[in-house]
């Protein structure tokens, strides 16, 4: 089956939907000990997303990791308790072997590239997890590790596998399929796990892989544990990581309830978040509301509210947003984002958060925020913030603007409700993108000479022409030309070639300096998204194709 061929059945099947509880998991465990909690991933063979393919061998889809996300959201959220997380499985002698591969011969290139990238987001949560949370994690192997597995597990801050004498650890992606490990399997092999060069390239061409001693003297592991003593030392271990954990004791969670929301033809509705389907012109337009009053205004308060606090149910409803609009509406390819509500507000739950960041609840909204905003960042979509009088970009929702491709700002020149933009301390800093860096710094390259002069504008309502001039903002049409250069600036984007577009955005989004995540996306899953596509892994006798069927792959063996 050809490229074109898989995505038009594709796009009649039914939404995805990244909402889910434990109570429909179909392929994950979780159980908590005291201060650890346990992640057993034993997965249903018949429980694929899509049909066509078994998840045999513990081999995951998107529909696994989407349990894999909300199992991590609610250990953070509802278990305040748990101090260190197991990850192993319940399959005997083997770990996870992967994406699935059948799945992947069956998935049109846009689904591939949707499934690498939430898959990657979800592994880079473990490691938010462990850096912001106080939560660390052990990848209890007990069995082959391999592919997707072998990065689920080094997203963990240690690895410890089983010495049965057969269970090795693999990235087999180039031997067996042509394509690379992309879910940021070399990025952390080096980045992260620091294996030499040429044990890494050794390592990630062998289809077999690397077990026992020599997998611990290569650094792809942490220890090497014989099967009778496996389950004890996991023990011991987790306990010792939860011991240095700042996570409270005795501390009540919060339930994270289900999202209020519709889908409909017009788009998705919420209560703080609308998206609004604009098919002719291939737009979205994305309405986020602030609250009129701040709400709670003490940390008891702020806890009885829970999942209704403004911050954490705008986070989450924005976040299931950008999910649902970058897997189910491939052809919207611009979004427009535009905001509603009071500035002052916004300003005032900023700076609560901000006071009471050693409560861990207020921790964690805040983390759910800033990875909530990062979505953004590393969408593959053109983003342009929409400013006009009425709405309220300030604080934490001026994160959104800085966030687009481009801003724009309408000057009403002396109107008596004109637009502005309102700067709060969490500008500049508590919300960083994927390369550590806050918007305004990555905005202007980190340069003091127009960054400094801003903290002094906090609070300050900054009119178009003060917020061009300070560079905030892109432009400032007045009343005469901005309908039409509005209308000019979406006609032209929307022209663009999509996948140009995409990488263009993916260059000019985090100026220069990387980070580990940085090059996951920037440059690990852009050479997997390319490689997708040629005809090595996905032409009819490409790698990809023939797997599983004993037909012989033909590489083209031109190097470009």
């Amino acid at each position: 089956m050809d490229v074109a061929a898989a995505q038009e059945p594709q796009a009649k099947m039914d939404l995805v939907d990244y909402q889910t509880d434990p109570s429909r998991y179909r392929h994950w465990r979780l159980c908590f000990d005291g201060p650890v909690a346990t992640l057993t991933m034993d997965v249903a063979e018949d429980g694929g997303l899509r049909p066509g393919y078994k998840l045999k061998l513990n081999s995951y889809d998107l529909g696994v990791d989407i349990e894999l996300h909300d199992a991590l959201q609610r250990i953070r959220f509802e278990h305040p308790e748990i101090r260190s997380v197991i990850v192993t499985s319940g399959k005997n002698r083997i770990f996870c072997s992967g994406a699935n591969i059948y799945m992947l011969g069956l998935s049109s290139h846009a689904w591939k590239v949707n499934f690498c990238k939430f898959t990657n987001e979800t592994r880079n949560g473990i490691e938010d997890a462990s850096a912001h949370s106080g939560l660390k994690f052990i990848a209890a192997c007990n069995g082959t590790t391999a592919g997707g597995g072998y990065e689920l597990a080094l997203a963990c801050d240690e690895i410890i596998l089983v010495d049965d004498r057969s269970s090795a650890v693999s990235l087999p992606e180039l031997p067996l399929l042509g394509v690379l490990p992309g879910t940021g399997g070399l990025t952390r092999v080096t980045d992260k796990r620091r294996v030499r060069r040429d044990h890494a390239d050794m390592f990630c061409t062998n289809p077999d892989g690397v077990r026992g001693q020599r997998a611990k003297d290569w650094r792809l592991v942490d220890e090497v544990v014989k099967t009778q003593q496996f389950t004890d030392h996991i023990k011991q271990r987790s306990q010792t990581l939860a011991e240095k954990s700042d996570r409270p004791v005795g501390a009540k969670g919060v339930i994270l309830t289900p999202l209020k929301r519709t889908f409909d033809k017009a788009g998705l509705h919420y209560e703080y978040v609308d998206v609004h389907f604009d098919r002719e012109s291939r737009t979205a337009a994305i309405t986020v509301r602030a609250p009129e009053t701040p709400g709670p205004d003490t940390i008891e308060k702020v806890h009885v509210a829970g999942p209704s606090w403004w911050p954490l149910q705008m986070a989450r409803e924005l976040d299931d947003a950008i999910l649902s609009l970058r897997t189910n509406e491939l052809d919207l390819g611009l979004w427009l984002i535009k905001t509603t509500g009071n500035p002052e507000t916004l300003l005032a739950i900023d700076n609560f958060i901000l006071d009471h960041q050693d409560d861990w609840f207020v921790r964690e909204v805040l983390g759910m925020q800033r990875r909530t905003f990062a979505r953004l960042d590393v969408t593959s979509r053109s983003i342009y913030s929409i400013i006009e009088p009425g709405t309220c970009f300030a604080g934490v929702l001026l994160e959104l603007a800085l966030a687009s491709d481009r801003i724009y700002v309408r000057d009403t020149q002396g109107s008596d409700n004109p637009a502005f933009v309102m700067l709060s301390k969490m500008n500049f800093g508590p919300l960083p993108m994927v390369n550590g860096r806050s918007r305004l710094a990555s905005r202007f390259y980190q340069n003091a000479e127009q960054i400094d002069p801003l903290h002094e504008r906090i609070g300050a309502k900054l009119s178009p022409s003060e917020a061009l001039e300070a560079g905030l903002v892109t432009a400032a049409p007045d009343d005469l030309d901005w309908e039409d250069e509005i209308r000019q600036a979406i006609e032209s984007r929307v022209a663009q070639s999509p996948d140009a577009l995409t990488g263009l955005e993916a260059n000019l989004r985090f100026g220069p300096g990387e980070t580990l995540e940085t090059r996951i996306f920037g440059r690990l899953t852009a050479w997997q998204n390319w490689i997708f596509v040629r005809p090595n892994a996905v032409g009819p006798t490409g790698a990809l194709k023939v797997y599983g069927t004993g037909a012989p792959v033909k590489f083209n063996w031109e190097r470009v």
